[in-house]
This record gives C-alpha cells, structure tokens and sequence, in this order.
C-alpha cells in the first residue's frame, strides 16, 4: 500500500507565506523520467520554487498515479493513447472517470500544519478549489508550464481542453 508524505522546507509553520505543491505521485516521470508527461518537471520546478521562496511543503500523494486510475492501468491507458485516445479517453475506456482524485487527506494535514496563507503551485483548479472549499487560508496560485515536448504535447493541450488546467498567470486572492 502506497503512504503520501509531506517534505517541508524551510519555517513553514510560521513564515508570513509559504508556498505548497500537491503533487500526484507518478512513477513513470517522476522516478523514471518519461516526456509523456510534465510531471517530473513539475515536482522539480517546484521544490526549487519552494527553496527560493523560503518555506513550503510538498504533499507527494499516494493513490494518485494516472488521476487516481493507478500504475497498471495507467499502462493500459497508454496503449490506448498510442491508438489516437486523450488521457481523458482512455480513462474513460477502461471504466474509471477522468479524475478520481482526492485531496481530504493531504487538507487536513495542512490544517494540522499551518494556518497562516498560503500560495498553490498548480495549473489545477480542482487543486485549488479543493483547498478554498475546506476552508484554508489561500493567498493565490502559482502556474507551473513548462517541460513541453513533441512526446506531451498533446497530453498537455489535453489537460486545458479537457480537464480545465490554466496554462500560465499568477491569481492572487484579494
């Protein structure tokens, strides 16, 4: 059975603001380093995000490989892809849905640890609007695009056409 951890950097219980990554585990970028995704680069990006801005947290969610579908028919899923299915297509050929994530666990973490502001780095807004729907203190979002290859291209473009990510702009609460 897969366990999530939390990596903290820096005061991030006390600092003024602190940055936070809930960063699906993935296997296949994240240790193995596949371009069919920009998820390595993505946990990369932001923990060098996190050291710069001086406190954070990385929530690296267990159960969360392929959105929830998990590593095996993540596999299955892109076999379906090499025959001209969007991840969302494929999810939805195997029987799962598009997204079937959940974020309670890491929410009440945070809670636990922090309840000062914080900033989300994420093109997400499910992430987003799950943690403002608890209740967290959110001061914004951070965008985090980048890595985009010939191999992820059309996994990205799927992901603002299918799932709602935002490509780029900061959003700061007011």
């Amino acid at each position: 059975m897969q366990q999530s951890s939390v990596l903290v950097y820096g005061d991030f219980q006390d600092s003024l603001d602190a940055l936070i990554r809930m960063h699906s585990i993935c296997h296949t970028g994240d240790i193995f380093g596949s371009k069919r995704c920009d998820c390595g680069y993505q946990l990369k990006t932001s923990m060098k995000m996190i050291s710069s801005h001086g406190s954070g947290a990385i929530f690296y969610l267990a159960n969360h490989e392929g959105r929830g579908i998990g590593l095996f028919s993540k596999a299955m899923a892109y076999i379906l892809q090499e025959e001209g299915l969007d991840t969302v297509e494929a999810n939805l050929e195997l029987g799962f849905v598009d997204d079937s994530r959940s974020y309670e666990d890491a929410i009440d973490v945070l809670k636990f640890l922090r309840d000062k502001p914080v900033t989300l780095i994420s093109n997400n807004p499910k992430k987003y609007n799950a943690l403002k729907e608890a209740g967290l203190n959110i001061a914004g979002r951070m965008p985090l695009w980048g890595d985009v290859s010939e191999f992820n291209e059309k996994y990205l473009e799927t992901k603002v056409v299918r799932s709602g990510h935002i490509r780029g702009e900061i959003f700061n609460e007011q």
